[in-house]
């Protein structure tokens, strides 16, 4: 259910109903006056394919407690934009409108959105009302800082849509990950030759990142050590920025110690330079046309050897022998599943949004998955993990 006021960023909640609509989630509307002046319902209809609701005394709707219904109805409730008069009436328990009376009808979780001018937001009143709903169990998201539309600065910008609906699945995904530590890490790495040059390998951090944010909204606790990529940080989810090799082992060295799960999707630059010039290399420096490599740490084999009872999870980007390679990879560093593609594959190489993937187990069964969204490849991946989790609970 999406509760839609009276304020500016109403536009965003079009933009947050057609993204959940789109991952495969029934989106029903309820509109209050304020906001159908912002923003037409027909949008909403349009963009979820259901009808829009707003008025609590519509004849055909109430002939049926049509609030009670639509109260019932919902896995999830969020409030988008949440204005400083909605998020005080509901803290009064006012039932004035249909959207604050499915408010009190329901007993889904509710997750609001406020938006509001920052004034109105810093004011003792509101954050009052924040607490009260929130001593309740009522979860908020935002506001953000940032220029508002009446042209001040602070916090009072709706959260993005995109950080929202990945909010709303987390309230509405079964947590069989819930109280589990998942590490992840994604991306490239670079190793710098001088300050404008380095190695690296087209990795985007997309398959990681998905890996992340389905984790998260399966209860986990999620820690992303994420080499240099222009996707932002998945929502939810403790994201630490790292750039070459060393540092991305030194991330994870904090937050493995007491991690369940480890899973190492990063693509690892293999190779650093010696030494790192201080200035830019210019043509015509004799001394620096032969660069001279050392290896970078082995992330995974030093997880290998120094966990226990840890679940490992391995990638390996391959260009031949996928599955000999992969195979001898796992068993070096005893890993619980290694994930492996053939990054020749224009449709599951680097930097797209898809995968076609080899999930290889110890006991040598691999199971080839067709090509697939990476979120979808990402939830696969976790499945099996989920049963690992679960075999070993049960043995203990």
């Amino acid at each position: 259910m999406l509760g839609v006021t009276g304020g500016v960023a109403a536009y965003k909640a079009a933009e947050l109903a057609s993204l959940l609509t789109q991952r495969g989630v029934a989106v029903r509307t309820v509109m209050t006056e304020a906001a159908a002046k912002f923003i037409a319902p027909l949008t909403f209809a349009a963009l979820t394919d259901l009808p829009v609701a707003g008025d609590m005394f519509q004849a055909d709707q109430e002939a049926t407690i049509g609030h009670i219904e639509l109260a019932r109805w919902a896995d999830a409730v969020v409030v988008a934009p949440a204005t400083a008069n909605t998020l005080a009436k509901a803290a009064a328990g006012q039932a004035d409108n249909l959207l604050t009376t499915i408010l009190l009808a329901t007993r889904a979780p509710i997750l609001m959105a406020p938006a509001m001018n920052p004034q109105m937001y810093a004011h003792p009143a509101t954050s009052e009302n924040i607490a009260k709903l929130a001593g309740r169990g009522v979860l908020f998201l935002g506001p953000e800082p940032g220029r508002t539309a009446c042209g001040e600065e602070g916090p009072g910008r709706m959260s993005q849509p995109t950080d929202l609906a990945d909010a709303v699945q987390c309230l509405v995904t079964p947590h069989d990950l819930e109280g589990v530590k998942v590490l992840i890490t994604s991306g490239p790495t670079r190793e710098h030759l001088d300050p404008v040059r380095y190695i690296s390998n087209p990795s985007s951090g997309r398959m990681g990142i998905e890996l992340a944010r389905f984790a998260r909204r399966r209860g986990a606790e999620v820690w992303l050590v994420l080499g240099p990529t222009h996707l932002p940080d998945p929502w939810g989810v403790h994201t630490v920025r790292v750039t070459s090799a060393q540092e991305m082992q030194e991330a994870v060295l904090r937050h493995a110690a007491d991690a369940e799960v480890s899973i190492m999707a990063a693509a690892v630059s293999d190779f650093r330079p010696t030494d790192c010039a201080p200035q830019k290399i210019k043509k015509g420096d004799r001394k620096s046309e032969t660069c001279e490599l050392v290896r970078t740490p082995d992330i995974l084999a030093h997880l290998s050897r120094t966990t226990e009872g840890q679940i490992l999870v391995g990638f390996a980007a391959e260009t031949e022998d996928i599955v000999a390679n992969a195979q001898a990879k796992l068993k070096a560093k005893k890993l619980d599943l290694l994930v492996a593609n053939d990054v020749t594959d224009p449709a599951s190489g680097f930097a797209v949004s898809t995968n076609r993937v080899r999930i290889i187990t110890p006991d040598g069964r691999v199971e080839s998955l067709p090509l697939l969204p990476k979120w979808e490849v990402a939830q696969r991946i976790l499945n099996r993990v989920s049963r690992i989790i679960e075999r070993r609970r049960k043995k203990s």
